[in-house]
């Protein structure tokens, strides 16, 4: 059976482009080496640093305000189309540095962010109170108390979603628009003829369809070098650690430097992350979750006395740039890839899945895919 459309991974990046492909009209399969939604996308916090930019210039703020914009209409639209609420919440964010160096960093993305138009706040040691009072690192000399902060920004339009209730919601919605989703298989080879992709194999089956995209994550690599295609991707393992809280301590997105405490609707916080380059080492360690815990105890006392509810960790696809890899695979009329968004996978997830929608199916395509292109330098 050949469909219009083969997509080959089903994280969050192939089924929200299957979702998309399948609601204009396309015929859709998605084969998945292993569980649909259950590796990096499940495996993330669901942070969606702010977005809304006034005027982007550039490919990456473009692709930005996009999925900003997409993200409220997409978690609206998956519930009214499964009933699955998603937790799309605009909590806000606050972020914090503890050295010098790294409050130099946060002055200057606050100050980044200004300029393109995204409402920012320098708190003050009281409002930082008002804002978290949970926090224990808030500045609480009085004498300071009405100073701004060097050592803390807070982004009012930072949002969040439950990561496994949104790939539920994709899976959900994905099938009832007919998609086909083919689980246990991996790619083992492709049929070629001149510059079209005309076959996918697998241990069990020979999959056809008009056009296929890549959107393995970490695993692309591996795919894209049997079209004889070498792109710099690697997998860097994120620690997640899911803390069950006596009370709902928190109320918005906590971020320090790479790491962060994020709070749900139902009182748990999960504490990340970790960025470990070990191959395809998917596994927890004592260390750093040890290290995690401390971490969320230290920044919120109230947590030392929360239960650790369950720990587990992900393979992130990392690229050189930090910048995914995006559009039509060199050498190939058909062929595509959506992959390498690093910590931005859910972020960039609806705003992927328009552009490649465009470009697999011959429209217009809303942003210029230079930047993201395979070949890049």
């Amino acid at each position: 059976m050949a469909e219009d459309c083969l997509i080959l991974g089903g994280g969050v990046i192939g089924l929200s482009l299957a979702y998309e492909l399948a609601g204009a009209g396309a015929s859709v399969h998605v084969v998945e080496r292993g569980t649909t939604g259950r590796e990096a996308s499940w495996a993330g916090a669901g942070i969606l640093p702010p977005g809304n930019i006034t005027d982007p210039q550039t490919a990456d703020e473009r692709l930005i305000r996009l999925c900003h914009d997409l993200h409220p209409r997409w978690s609206a639209q998956l519930r009214e189309e499964t009933g699955i609420d998603n937790e799309y919440r605009r909590t806000g964010g606050l972020y914090l540095a503890r050295t010098a160096e790294e409050a130099t960093a946060v002055r200057q993305q606050g100050h980044k962010w200004r300029d393109l138009g995204i409402s920012v706040e320098f708190p003050t040691a009281s409002q930082l109170r008002d804002i978290e009072p949970a926090l224990a690192w808030a500045k609480t000399d009085s004498e300071n108390a009405e100073s701004e902060n060097d050592d803390a920004l807070f982004a009012p339009d930072e949002a969040q979603l439950r990561n496994p209730r949104h790939l539920r919601a994709l899976r959900a919605a994905c099938a009832a628009r007919g998609v086909r989703l083919t689980e246990g298989e991996s790619v083992e080879d492709f049929e070629i003829a001149g510059k079209r992709v005309t076959g996918v194999r697998t241990a069990a089956n020979r999959h056809v369809a008009g056009a296929i995209c890549v959107t393995g994550g970490a695993w692309s690599k591996a795919a894209l070098a049997r079209l004889g295609t070498t792109i710099a991707l690697k997998p860097i393992r994120g620690q997640i650690a899911l803390l069950q809280a006596p009370a709902k301590l928190l109320r918005r997105v906590i971020n320090d430097g790479k790491r962060y405490l994020v709070p749900r609707a139902d009182g748990r916080v999960l504490v990340g992350s970790t960025e470990e380059d070990v191959g395809f080492l998917k596994r927890t360690t004592v260390e750093a979750i040890g290290e995690l815990l401390r971490f969320a105890g230290e920044l919120v006392p109230g947590l030392q006395q929360a239960t650790l509810e369950t720990s587990w960790a992900g393979l992130r696809p990392m690229t050189p740039d930090e910048r995914p890899y995006l559009g039509r695979v060199p050498d190939f009329e058909n062929a595509f890839v959506a992959a390498g968004h690093f910590r931005a996978g859910l972020q960039l997830s609806p705003g992927t899945a328009v552009i490649m929608r465009q470009a697999m199916l011959g429209q217009p395509i809303e942003l210029e895919l230079a930047a993201f292109r395979v070949d890049r330098g």
